[in-house]
């Protein structure tokens, strides 16, 4: 460690020499010393030196890349949602304080990234304040958020898909055995071929396919095709370069963004004033509007804004990352925040809230409200739902792609430091990318969005994401405290007591928006995280480059 920035860790060494045998307290002494281990920042930028990324990205293109990840099934998908079933016309509420609980998380994200540009995101972040054990939970956790993300808007892909195809060829265009989740996560009162569950319980999902509403035939769907389709597509362009990769996200932002702004415009003239009337709609039962109907929309919207921190997975591939990082970071998430409450305050004023919950509105509320608004004014904007529908599917194909984009990063940072096999590190010799590693990540990705419901891969990415944010915010304020003369070439605003209120309101926006989440999510994460645990401690642990270069890190001991 370098003597020139102020810190508080105390290098703890322990000898093996000779034919001394550590007893019971020393090697506790030892697994707490490695699991806790720091990776030195200096020794970090020393190695960045010699990686062979390409460092071919902008300032602009990471603001693109983070408005790609960001703009997506949240838009198009979750402002009918949680207007119809939380906030009312006060979804704009909701969505400012997504945006501020994102926004907090993102500063901390810009400060992390200016000084450790690396391309492992929160895990780095993680490695090098809180320590070995914790990044690697942070690294095992991050597949929650780019890989069950990425399989989640592949899953709502292959809806828009759908829509598209019944909307020019009608009904019947295609098999529904072939569009759809095998398995299925049933809630009390679900229907189980047409029968209400009496409990939930994870079974065979079934759909109708024929006979009368007497006698109704169901069928078992086999898999979802459509997306696997995009997920295979998308590794293939992000095998072949991150270049190339950022010029086909830069004409996806492009497109959805037009569309968007298009909606914003055209739903002017047809906003109805009344329909704001009243702004907090009287509450009508737990987290049904009222106040905590706006809290709740805020949860269910929170989806809407998991992207922006894709971009210091690229730190490497950047030409000036301790500049352009935070450019990207905060730009991205500012610009989608001002679109995303333009939007709602549009699609509320277009329709009445009960309109609004019926579920033709609530699959696709940013189309058909336009539509049903204008046609009761005698005016026909069909073409334009269709276009809003292709501009959706693009959308959606650009979230997949910074998605899967993020995630083999991690992965190669996590090899590079031993916590993985040394074959996720490899790089393609005329690429230049992470093949292997971005390979396997799509693998992985295409089985969740073929087999697993939208549901629960929703629920899984927005906790994953959570604890995501708030790892790296504990590691934003451990840094403050331990090493706070090392530069930060951007830091929080606010100076020392901004510096450090931040991330603490950050961690706690987090522990808040947790304590919304359903029982069942959680317990699905702590399975992950407990299967992630058995993996670090029977591979990771055994292998940390630390073992066998302590020097590597702050605390360490000789072994």
């Amino acid at each position: 460690m370098s003597k020139e920035y102020a810190t508080t860790a105390t290098p703890v060494t322990t000898s093996t020499s000779g034919t001394h045998r550590p007893g019971f307290g020393g090697k506790v002494s030892r697994i707490v010393g490695r699991v806790f281990g720091r990776q030195d920042i200096d020794t970090l930028h020393a190695a960045i030196a010699h990686i062979e990324y390409k460092k071919t990205l902008t300032a602009l293109d990471l603001t693109l890349l983070g408005i790609g990840a960001i703009i997506g099934a949240g838009i198009f998908v979750l402002t009918g949602v949680a207007a119809a079933k939380h906030a009312g016309p006060a979804l704009v509420i909701s969505f400012l304080i997504a945006g501020f609980v994102c926004g907090l998380a993102s500063l901390c994200y810009a400060e992390m990234g200016s000084m450790v540009p690396a391309s492992g995101s929160a895990y780095t972040f993680t490695y090098v304040a809180l320590g070995e054990g914790l990044a690697w939970i942070c690294g095992w956790d991050l597949m929650l958020e780019y890989m069950v993300g990425a399989a989640t808007v592949a899953v709502g892909w292959s809806h828009y898909l759908q829509n598209f195809i019944t909307q020019v060829a009608g009904e019947g265009a295609y098999n529904h055995r072939f569009t759809m989740a095998p398995f299925k996560w049933y809630e009390v009162g679900d229907k189980d071929r047409g029968i209400p569950s009496e409990s939930a319980h994870f079974g065979l999902n079934t759909f109708r396919c024929g006979g009368t509403d007497e006698a109704p035939e169901f069928c078992n769907p086999y898999i979802d095709l459509p997306a696997i389709a995009i997920v295979i597509m998308v590794t293939a362009l992000l095998v072949f370069g991150i270049r190339s990769s950022a010029r086909v996200n830069s004409v996806l932002v492009a497109l959805k963004v037009t569309v968007v702004l298009m909606f914003i415009f055209a739903g002017l003239k047809f906003i109805n004033k009344a329909n704001y009337v009243p702004f907090i709609p009287p509450e009508e039962g737990p987290k049904k509007y009222g106040v905590s109907g706006v809290f709740a929309g805020a949860v269910t919207v929170f989806f809407a804004y998991i992207g922006f921190d894709a971009v210091s997975t690229t730190a490497q591939e950047a030409k000036n990352p301790q500049r352009d990082l935070p450019i990207g970071i905060i730009g991205s998430l500012t610009i989608c925040t001002a679109l995303y409450v333009a939007v709602a305050a549009v699609l509320s004023g277009l329709l009445p809230l009960k309109r609004i919950a019926e579920a033709d509105v609530m699959s696709a509320p940013v189309s058909q409200a336009l539509l049903i608004a204008a046609q009761g004014q005698g005016v026909n904007l069909k073409w334009l739902t269709i276009i809003i529908t292709i501009a959706a599917i693009a959308g959606l194909s650009s979230v997949i792609l910074v998605m899967l984009m993020g995630q083999p990063r991690i992965f190669a940072a996590m090899a590079k430091d031993g916590l993985l096999p040394a074959v996720f590190a490899k790089m393609h010799p005329k690429y230049g990318t992470p093949y292997v590693t971005t390979l396997t990540t799509g693998f992985i990705t295409m089985l969740f969005a073929g087999l697993l419901p939208v549901d629960i891969l929703g629920n899984l990415t927005s906790v994953g994401t959570l604890l995501a944010f708030f790892f790296v915010s504990a590691s934003t304020l451990v840094l403050k405290i331990t090493q706070p003369l090392r530069p930060r070439p951007f830091q929080i605003p606010g100076g020392k007591i901004g510096g450090f209120a931040v991330p603490i309101l950050s961690m706690a926006s987090v522990i808040f928006l947790l304590s919304q989440t359903t029982p069942a999510a959680i317990s699905r994460v702590f399975i992950w995280m407990a299967l992630g645990t058995l993996i670090y401690l029977f591979y990771g642990y055994r292998h940390s480059k630390n073992r066998f270069d302590p020097a590597r890190t702050l605390h360490h001991v000789d072994m």
